[in-house]
């Protein structure tokens, strides 16, 4: 991941990619807008985003030759996307029309802006620009939440009247205000540099024999958010990760350690808090064990009913609360409450017990909310009493929420 800072948008390499929809016309204006702040700027446009504005007008403000095909028509250059990539400090798709939203989303390389996307090293920008019913049609929803998911940077449509001559939301964002956006992704202040941030995620495997266990729903998906969002504030970042499946991308210098059960994950926890200046308890860890395992695949044959003796494990909130407890590292302890019932009092009450600095409060009866899901609606709730709550967000979002709350 490469490093923030510095100001205005001085000596940075951005690849502008255009795609074929009536914005396009605004991209000479964003075009203008990023190099008078500084910005070198590549163009890639689609076959389709040349019907709409001409290489040759992004040339002679660019001073670049514009990249549109794999070869060159006269001389068989290759144009090398993976090149591209490497060169980048950033990418910009303005206009991402709902088409290539979707090749994006779904990896399909058929074109020259496809195929250096999927070859960045850095962080992606995209502008959508569509019709309103395109915009909230639930294929592009949902791939526009995957592309959140991967960590690219969504910046939102706003509403107004459309080339279809409607209104509503589908204008893509302002010139000027995508070449501030990019200003402000350089420029944001690395809050959490120079921290040691660890977050464990997913859930915990309690083995019953080598083929079967007990665990839980969790999808990993809200620790991984939280790794993305800590690092990208400059945290060194620890990921102590359960068994989970497509949870999401990690930016490079995250270090994951991958565990399976409960007291697996205490020992990687414990090991990793001494010198950690932020912990985030993320994980589902499985609340008890089976008390032997074993060593064999258990048959059923012969066997009409099977009892199984279960243990608690260690608790590794309430393990974590009492050694950040008896140290003078002033290190913030961060747990997660899942609940079903009297759920504020649930988590206040671990709060407390758990000697913990702020606990973040989400419901399974919340719609949306929860395990496998992209989504989440929480409550934080600190210690001394504050109480902040959110609506329904994309899991980054939230990830942002809950750094900021620990961080002010």
């Amino acid at each position: 991941m490469k490093k923030m800072g510095g100001t205005g948008l001085q000596g940075k390499h951005i690849v502008l990619g255009i795609s074929g929809g009536i914005a396009a016309y605004k991209s000479a204006y964003l075009l203008r807008s990023l190099i008078k702040r500084g910005a070198e700027v590549q163009v890639v446009i689609t076959p389709n985003g040349k019907e709409f504005i001409t290489p040759a007008t992004l040339a002679a403000l660019s001073g670049k030759p514009v990249v549109s095909e794999f070869f060159a028509a006269n001389t068989g250059e290759w144009h090398s996307h993976v090149d591209l990539g490497l060169w980048a400090d950033l990418m910009i798709v303005a206009p991402a029309t709902a088409s290539t939203i979707g090749k994006m989303a779904n990896g399909i390389a058929d074109n020259m802006l496809i195929t250096t996307y999927l070859s960045a090293k850095e962080d992606v920008m995209v502008c959508p620009a569509m019709d309103l019913d395109m915009w909230r049609h639930p294929s592009t929803q949902r791939n526009i939440e995957t592309l959140k998911r991967d960590g690219v940077i969504i910046l939102e449509p706003e509403s107004g009247e459309l080339a279809s001559g409607l209104t509503g939301k589908g204008r893509m964002m302002e010139p000027d205000a995508i070449a501030e956006a990019a200003e402000r992704y350089f420029n944001k202040p690395l809050e959490l540099e120079g921290k040691k941030v660890v977050i464990t995620a997913g859930p915990t495997y309690e083995n019953i024999d080598p083929v079967r266990f007990i665990g839980n729903y969790s999808s990993g998906k809200m620790g991984f958010s939280l790794a993305r969002r800590c690092a990208e504030r400059g945290a060194e970042v620890v990921l102590i990760s359960g068994p989970v499946s497509n949870p999401g991308t990690l930016p490079e210098g995250v270090g994951r350690i991958k565990v399976v059960s409960a007291k697996d994950m205490l020992l990687a926890a414990e090991r990793e808090f001494e010198d950690a200046d932020v912990v985030i308890l993320a994980a589902a860890v499985a609340d008890y064990a089976p008390a032997e395992t074993a060593s064999h695949k258990i048959k059923r044959e012969g066997v009409d009913e099977m009892t199984l003796k279960l243990v608690k494990n260690p608790d590794i909130a309430a393990t974590l609360g009492e050694k950040n407890g008896k140290d003078n590292r002033n290190r913030i302890l961060v747990g997660f409450a899942l609940e079903t019932d009297n759920e504020r009092e649930n988590a206040l009450r671990k709060l407390e017990k758990k000697n913990l600095d702020m606990i973040v409060l989400n419901s399974l009866n919340d719609k949306g909310a929860c395990f496998g899901t992209d989504t989440n609606r929480i409550t934080i709730l600190k210690r001394g009493g504050e109480i902040l709550e959110y609506p329904l967000k994309n899991k980054d979002e939230v990830a942002d929420d809950i750094i900021d709350a620990f961080i002010h």
